[in-house]
Formats: structure tokens, sequence, C-alpha cells
């Protein structure tokens, strides 16, 4: 772990030890805690549906299983159910033969007071960062609580993006090792779906402070969409979260096993592999824990028949929206309509890729390495050189959080540093290419 990039001293990092020796979070306790819960869809748009319809479903598990309204915290853009593209106003779906998964979900957090900030504020209990935004509600937890974090959005090595900007891997962990020494928790749980999730921990995240983390894919591949709806013209959930949520609402989660969903979950998304990190002892914990209330309660099973899941790489999902429209476009007008926005799509996608290609050359003025490192993918493991490099990506060329394609080419920042090349001289490329 690079310690100056997480913003923790040494002395830091030898209380984080000490109290992970010593303070033992994870062990039962005769005072019974508070469960709390805090889900999180990053991006808008209507493309996009998917990340709210996973939200706002993840929200209907919590509630369903008795998990009190009263804390679980919500941040989600709010642009979908009476979006002028829905067919069902105020409605939101999560399966094709699912019922309304919008109804009663309480949104703490809208439209542009969704941001990583006011997350990192809302789970570490800061009133006063999130003051006059939203309901500003925050996670009130203690030393004997349960805490249940989903995140759904697009991602990137070594950061998740929201509607406007991105959190950093080094910005999260900072905020879990406070947590952690200001004893905001008994035991942790983190669920993201995301391309490249596993970087956000991988590297990072101390098995030893309670911390319990699975992701949609490892650290170095996408994530995938699923569920297509030709009504809506747009994906309805992520193969990793309807995977998890489906069996949350059939199974009895006082019998399960976090580490049993992980499997089940983990076998069923074909598509990218679910990954598990940080102290899995706490896996041995029924889900019942995180989902819900203390006293567990059982609804009736919720089993939604088979559908195709028609997944698709997330970074292909407008393109593939796209190519299904025209393929059923009833008119020439609406077919040479949609090309046209193919086309632009399609050049768009190659504009950042030969960007991307002519920062790597610049820094490099290697061919040959160019070619490697265009072609190859490593796992991020030197984020003091990739977050100021992503950064300035993000500011000069392309804003990470408008351009998902841009996301898709960050593994060449990524390997850029991990070949050695030193963060100034590749920002030097960005700057005098994009600036």
């Amino acid at each position: 772990m690079c310690i100056c990039l997480l913003g923790i001293t040494l002395a830091q990092d030898n209380a984080l030890r000490y109290f992970a020796r010593y303070e033992h979070h994870g062990t039962k306790n005769s005072q019974a805690g508070d469960h709390w819960a805090v889900i999180v869809a990053g991006s808008n748009g209507w493309y996009n549906y998917r990340h709210q319809a996973d939200a706002c479903h993840a929200y209907q598990v919590l509630r369903r299983h008795g998990f009190p309204e009263d804390r679980i915290i919500t941040l989600m853009y709010d642009d979908i159910a009476n979006n002028q593209n829905n067919p069902t106003p105020g409605k939101v779906i999560n399966h094709p033969l699912g019922a309304d998964v919008y109804a009663g979900v309480k949104i703490d957090y809208r439209g542009e007071d969704v941001t990583p900030e006011t997350f990192l504020a809302v789970i570490s209990g800061d009133e006063s960062r999130v003051a006059g935004d939203g309901s500003g509600r925050v996670v009130k937890s203690g030393p004997n609580d349960h805490i249940f974090i989903n995140f759904v959005d697009h991602g990137a090595p070594g950061l998740l993006a929201f509607p406007s900007s991105e959190l950093h891997a080094s910005e999260l962990m900072r905020t879990i090792n406070k947590m952690f020494m200001d004893r905001r928790y008994k035991q942790m749980v983190f669920y993201i779906e995301a391309c490249e999730s596993g970087s956000m921990f991988s590297q990072l995240l101390y098995p030893n402070i309670s911390v319990y983390a699975t992701t949609a894919a490892n650290p170095m591949e996408s994530s995938y969409a699923c569920y297509y709806d030709q009504q809506r013209n747009t994906y309805l959930g992520d193969v990793y979260s309807v995977k998890w949520m489906e069996d949350s609402d059939k199974e009895d989660l006082g019998k399960e096993s976090l580490h049993m969903q992980y499997e089940i979950v983990k076998s069923e998304t074909n598509t990218s592999h679910v990954m598990e990190y940080g102290n899995k002892t706490i896996s041995t914990e029924v889900v019942a824990e995180f989902q819900s209330d203390t006293e567990h309660t059982k609804p009736e099973p919720i089993v939604l028949p088979k559908v195709p899941l028609d997944a698709v790489p997330s970074g292909d999902v407008r393109q593939s929206i796209l190519q299904r429209r025209m393929l059923r476009a009833e008119t020439d007008a609406e077919k040479h309509s949609l090309l046209v926005e193919y086309e632009n799509l399609i050049k768009e996608r190659e504009e950042i890729r030969m960007t991307m290609h002519h920062v790597v050359v610049m820094a490099t003025k290697d061919h040959l390495m160019s070619q490697r490192i265009m072609v190859n993918r490593r796992e991020l493991v030197n984020f003091a050189c990739y977050e100021p490099v992503a950064k300035a990506f993000d500011e000069h060329c392309y804003d990470l959080s408008q351009y998902e394609y841009a996301l898709r080419n960050m593994y060449a920042l990524v390997n850029l540093c991990e070949e050695g090349v030193p963060s100034a001289v590749i920002m030097d490329a960005i700057v005098q290419l994009c600036g």
C-alpha cells in the first residue's frame, strides 16, 4: 500500500495496525448495535436507466426485510422515473417481468447533490459537510453498528464515477480508515457494481479492519449490463446487481451467509469475475446482519421468471442500444437519425482512443513501448503516479463523468505508471496534447 497517497502518515498507519490488532470490531458483542445502509446510483441519463433501477431495487430488498426506513440513506440523480422517454411515468423496473421498484423509495440526495463529497460525508457521519444539501441525513453509527453500502455506476481503474465528478480509491480508503479509527462501525460491507470495481479495494484494503467487499468485476475488466427492454429502449439492470438482489428476494437471509450469497452471485455472473476483498471472516455472518433489521424479518420469497440476460459490456451499452433501435426503426427518417447518432458515437470513441494513444506516444517516445501499453492491461498498484495523471486527463482531455468511453481507456494510464514512466512526464504530455 502506498501510505503517502492514501494521506496516512506512518504514525497513523501504525495506529491502524494497533487498533486492528487490539480493537475487536469483528467479534460478537453483548450490546446489539443498529443497522445502517447507504445506496448510491452514481449516474444520470436515460441510457444509464439500469443504475437507478438497481439502486431502487436494492432499497426495496432492504425494506421488504424490515430494514428501518430512517436508517437507509439514498443518493440518486432521480431523472429516470419521470423521464420523457419512460413509457410508464413514475415507475421503474429492474426486470422485464418485474414490479415497479421506484414506489416508496425515499431519496435523500438527488441531482447535483449526488457527489463523492456527499457520499463520503454520509458514510462517515459528517453532518457539517452536507448542511443545506438534500435531507442532510448521514450515518450516525457507533462501535456496535453494521453498515451496508451498495454503489452502482460506471468505473475505471482506481475510481468510481458520479454524475459530474469521480471518487478515487485513495479518498475512499482514507474515509474507511478514519471511520475505523473513530470506531464508527463494528462491521462494514460493500457491494460495488462498476467496471474495474475490484481496483477500489485490491492492494488497498486492510484485511483486519472489519470491512468486507464484493465487486462486480476484477481490477481489469468491464462489468455488464443486462435485461434489454424494447419498450424502454434501454437496459434495465446490471448482471452482478440483479443476481445478488434476486437472490436476496427469494432466500431466507437469516440462514444464508454473505459467503453463500457471494458464491451464488459469482457462479451466476458468467460475464465478469465477481471478487471479494478485505476481512473475509465477516462473510460467515448471515446476510440478514446487513440487509435486514436486527430481529430479522422473513418476507414471502419473490421468484421471477427466467428471461434472457442480453448481457453487454457496460462500455458498449450506448452502441448496443442504438444498434437495436436501428434494427426496429419503422421509418427511413428514424433510421437515418439513429444512424447519424451511431456514427457520431463511433467517431467520438475513435477520437478518445486516438487521444489516449497520442498521450502514450508523447510520454514514452518509444514506438514499441507505446504499442505494448495500448494493448496490454496491468493491475493498478502505483496509485501515487496514477491518481494525479487520471485527474489531469479528466481536467484537460475528457471529462470522465461525461465520456463513459474515456473510462474504458484509462488502462493505458495505468500501464504507463506501472511501466515506470514518471507522473510528471505523463501529465506534461496530457497538457501539451489537450491543454
